[in-house]
């Protein structure tokens, strides 16, 4: 019961780790905004989350607006009065293409949701939370991929990185209003995004070759653990730090 009472809003959580992170922060007693394209896979998610101390409320839309990440902030802010902790967890892969291979569409694709979506929705957050006696806390999914050159494509490498200096830039400008913000980097997590059906032949054949075979791949609880480990006062002193979850990937 780590956030009973916490208002939370949790992007992506139509699957994967933001699905895992949205119910983890309900069984802990959150109300949860939980913010996806896909609304009826909200709607499963919140009748996932009956009978929790928390719950659910879905938040249909796409990430990449800058209506819809304002709009879930002010959503939470008249559901629960406040703003406890925003995740940032929405993103997309972009098959591994080269820089001599990445089209405009691909690469404004994938910055608008990769990083100018997240980007929207901690102006927004800022902005409450500054006003708020308790402040507020930011935690952003990254990836490996923003730590490492090779583990992604050139667009997906350039946005990941650029959300983990987003991530520190924003700790330390807002440190002095009791604002914390990290970022978790992944590496393979058991996703839809990794089970094939979401990238081509090619682009799969690619990010398999990026992974190392002899490290298996991470659940999403392992990712919701490590959220919901940043949004507690046990990292009270965790203040724009690179949080690292890949089973040591990264260290290759």
């Amino acid at each position: 019961m780590r956030f009973e009472g916490k208002s939370v809003v949790v992007t992506g959580s139509s699957s994967g780790m933001g699905y895992e992170i949205a119910l983890e922060f309900a069984k802990e007693g959150a109300v949860v905004i939980a913010v996806a394209r896909r609304a009826e896979r909200l709607e499963e998610l919140a009748k996932c989350a009956e009978g929790f101390a928390g719950k659910i409320l879905p938040y249909a839309g796409d990430i990449s607006s800058q209506e819809v990440n304002e709009g879930m902030i002010e959503f939470a802010l008249k559901e629960c009065k406040k703003l406890d902790v925003l995740v940032n967890n929405a993103g997309v892969l972009d098959e591994f293409k080269t820089v001599g291979e990445v089209s405009n569409e691909l690469w404004e694709k994938i910055m608008a949701v990769n990083l100018t979506g997240p980007m929207y929705a901690m102006r927004k957050a800022v902005q409450v939370m500054e006003k708020q006696e308790t402040g507020g806390n930011i935690i952003n999914i990254a990836s490996i991929g923003g730590i490492c050159g090779c583990r992604a494509g050139a667009a997906y490498t350039a946005s990941k990185h650029a959300l983990v200096g987003l991530t520190k830039n924003t700790a330390y400008m807002y440190v002095e209003k009791k604002i914390r913000c990290n970022v978790i980097c992944p590496g393979g997590v058991e996703t839809e995004v990794m089970n094939g059906q979401q990238v081509s032949q090619m682009g799969m054949g690619r990010i398999m070759a990026g992974l190392d075979r002899t490290i298996p791949q991470g659940k999403p609880k392992d990712i919701a653990s490590a959220v919901l480990f940043l949004a507690g006062e046990e990292s009270s002193f965790m203040n724009g730090a690179t949080f690292v979850v890949d089973g040591g990937v990264s260290c290759n």
